[in-house]
C-alpha cells in the first residue's frame, strides 16, 4: 500500500517539505533506495549515500539542505529513531488473516475468542483460552489451561507449556518456549557445587557417594504482562512453586534465558544471549546488555544498566551502571581497565630503574 509523504509525516508527528504528495511504497537505506522508497538518511553520515540511490524523498536530519541533496521531498523528525519505529510499523506487511486452518488441532474444551487466526498444524490443548483478535502461527503448541490474552501474536513454532498466562498484545517470535521446567536439581548429600560455595574453593573436591541429581519439578507456571515481546528461540522457565514473572512492556531479545522463579520488572530490555539465573529479581526499567549474565538469588534495583558481557555476582543498587566480570560500577571498571592497560609500561619502567 502506498502512502504520501504528507501522510507519513502526519502519522509520525514530523514536518514534511517539498513535493509532499509523492507516493511511498517502502523504506530503504539511501544507497539502495528506488524512486518509490523513502530513504532513511537521519544523520549527516548518510547524506552522501543519497546520490548513489534513486530516492526522491527521505527522512533527513534537522538542518539538512535536502534540496542540495537532490531530493524532491523530505521529512524532518525531532527524534529520528522514534520516527523510524512509527515508519516501519506503518510500512510493515499485515499478518495473514485466514481464520482457523482445517489442519489445526483444537480441543473441544478450548475457548477461542472472536476474530482469532490459528495456523496449520497448531495444537490448542484442553481448557486453553485464546483472547479476541489474537494471531496464532503455524506449528504453535499451546498446552492445557494456558491463557492467551487479546491481540497477541504467537509466531510459528512457539511452545506455551502448562501454567502459562499471557497478557494483552504480547508478541512471541518464532520458536519461543515459555513454561518449560526450570533447571533445578538436588543431590542426597551436599554436592560439590554446594561445597565449593561453602569453602570458597579451598580443598579438593571428591566424588560423592551418591552422585545422582534428583529433579525438582516446576509447578508454578509463567505470567507474562501486557505488551511484552520475546525474541526468537528465547526461553522463560516455569517457577517451582510460584510463577516466573515478566512485567508489562518488557522486551526480550532472541536467545535469552530467563530462569525459574525469576521476576522481571516493567519496561525492561534483555538483549541477545543474556541469562538470568533462578530466583533473581530484576527491577523496573533495567537494561541487561548482550551476553550479560546475572547469578541466582540476586536483586537488581530499578533503572540499572548492565553493560554487554557483564557478569553480575552480587546485588546491584538502583540507578547503577555496571560493567565487567565480576560486574562493578562503570567508573570503577574503566579505571581498572586503564590501569591494566598501563601495567606493561609501568613494569618496563620499573625494570629500567632496578
Amino acid at each position: 500500500m502506498a502512502h504520501s509523504v504528507k501522510d507519513i509525516a502526519a502519522a509520525l508527528g514530523a514536518e514534511a517539505f517539498g513535493a509532499v504528495d509523492l507516493l511511498i511504497e517502502g523504506a530503504s537505506e539511501p544507497a539502495t533506495a528506488t524512486a518509490t522508497d523513502l530513504a532513511l538518511a537521519m544523520t549527516p553520515a548518510y547524506g552522501d549515500a543519497l546520490a548513489l540511490g534513486g530516492a526522491q524523498a527521505a527522512v533527513v536530519w534537522a538542518g539538512a539542505d535536502w534540496q542540495a541533496l537532490g531530493l524532491k521531498a523530505a521529512i524532518i523528525a525531532p527524534r529520528a529513531r522514534l520516527a523510524m519505529a512509527g515508519l516501519t510499523q506503518m510500512l510493515d506487511r499485515p499478518l495473514p488473516a485466514d481464520g482457523i486452518s482445517p489442519y489445526a488441532a483444537i480441543d473441544p474444551s478450548a475457548r477461542i475468542g472472536r476474530n482469532v487466526r490459528i495456523g496449520a498444524f497448531a495444537v490448542i490443548g484442553p481448557d486453553a483460552v485464546i483472547g479476541d483478535n489474537s494471531w496464532i502461527g503455524d506449528h504453535v503448541s499451546i498446552a492445557a489451561e494456558v491463557a492467551v490474552g487479546t491481540d497477541c501474536q504467537i509466531h510459528a513454532g512457539v511452545r506455551l507449556q502448562r501454567g502459562t498466562r499471557l497478557g494483552a498484545r504480547v508478541i512471541l517470535q518464532p520458536n519461543v518456549a515459555i513454561g518449560g521446567d526450570g533447571f533445578s536439581f538436588v543431590t542426597a548429600e551436599p554436592s560439590n557445587v554446594e561445597l565449593a560455595r561453602e569453602t570458597l574453593g579451598e580443598g579438593a573436591l571428591t566424588a560423592p557417594a551418591d552422585p545422582r541429581w534428583h529433579r525438582i519439578h516446576s509447578l508454578g507456571g509463567v505470567v507474562i504482562g501486557d505488551d511484552v515481546e520475546i525474541g526468537a528461540n528465547s526461553c522463560v522457565d516455569a517457577g517451582t512453586i510460584r510463577a516466573t514473572q515478566v512485567g508489562a512492556g518488557t522486551k526480550i531479545d532472541s536467545l535469552v534465558q530467563v530462569g525459574h522463579n525469576v521476576i522481571v520488572g516493567v519496561h525492561c530490555l534483555l538483549c541477545a544471549q543474556a541469562g538470568v539465573a533462578g530466583s533473581t529479581v530484576i527491577g523496573d526499567r533495567v537494561v541487561v546488555g548482550g551476553k550479560a549474565g546475572v547469578a541466582d538469588n540476586l536483586k537488581i534495583g530499578d533503572n540499572v544498566v548492565l553493560g554487554g558481557g557483564s557478569i553480575v555476582l552480587s546485588n546491584v543498587p538502583a540507578g547503577r551502571v555496571m560493567m565487567g566480570y565480576p560486574a562493578t560500577k562503570m567508573q570503577t571498571h574503566i579505571e581498572g581497565y586503564k590501569a591494566l592497560r598501563r601495567l606493561p609500561r609501568t613494569l618496563r619502567d620499573l625494570a629500567k630503574r632496578s
